[in-house]
């Protein structure tokens, strides 16, 4: 079951049941083909970011002279701060009503794609999805393992598509409250992975801490 945690931390942090209603309120009188067409990018996107991060994002570390211990530990403490969020129902990359999706509205009434600003970044891939593809890219031995992360990047497109393509009758069998406790309880997941991501690291920094 090891090799099944990055796929479980990335649905906790993704969660795209939680990101319904944004969906549902951006795409307000969009026509059928443009809400299909605004699903397939959100899902597309979402596939990129997660690959990129597998891919390339460690040698994007070193470039920056970051060390994987630190990040670890930061990684783990935005993936806290999402759980917190989501226990408290907010979706794990953002806050209902921030001022940066606000903003991301604007673009879109200005033409921008907003299958990508604000639905895919930051509300479904943000920096927590970001971090942990990264952590769990460093642990990954070989190719192989390299290629499942990519793998599961495809698995969160597919669950993206999925409930954006069903958002309208899920918001109306779930509800907002069970939409809420879905959110919670992924949320409680995730606080544990990140706990855990967390340990990782600061035992990578104070090698002293493992006893």
């Amino acid at each position: 079951m090891e090799f099944l945690k990055p796929l479980i931390a990335l649905l906790a942090i993704v969660n795209p049941l939680a990101v319904v209603p944004f969906f549902i309120h951006y795409t307000e009188g969009f026509n059928t083909a443009q809400k299909r067409r605004t699903v397939q990018v959100a899902a597309f996107t979402a596939f990129c970011v997660i690959a990129v991060c597998a891919m390339v994002g460690l040698q994007i570390l070193a470039f920056f002279g970051i060390s994987l211990a630190s990040f670890q530990v930061g990684g783990g403490m935005l993936l806290l701060i999402s759980a917190l969020n989501m226990l408290n129902a907010h979706p794990a990359e953002a806050k209902p009503h921030a001022p940066e999706l606000e903003g991301a509205a604007d673009k879109a009434a200005q033409g921008d794609s907003i299958a990508v600003v604000p639905l895919t970044i930051p509300l479904l891939t943000g920096p927590a999805a970001m971090s942990t593809v990264v952590i769990y890219a460093d642990r990954a031995s070989n190719f192989w393992q390299h290629l499942a992360l990519v793998g599961y990047g495809v698995v969160v497109a597919g669950a993206t598509a999925l409930c954006f393509s069903l958002a309208t009758p899920i918001s109306r069998v779930l509800g907002r409250t069970g939409i809420n406790v879905m959110t919670r309880l992924m949320g409680l997941i995730l606080a544990a992975l990140a706990v855990e991501v967390m340990a990782g690291g600061l035992a990578r920094l104070f090698p002293a801490l493992r006893g």
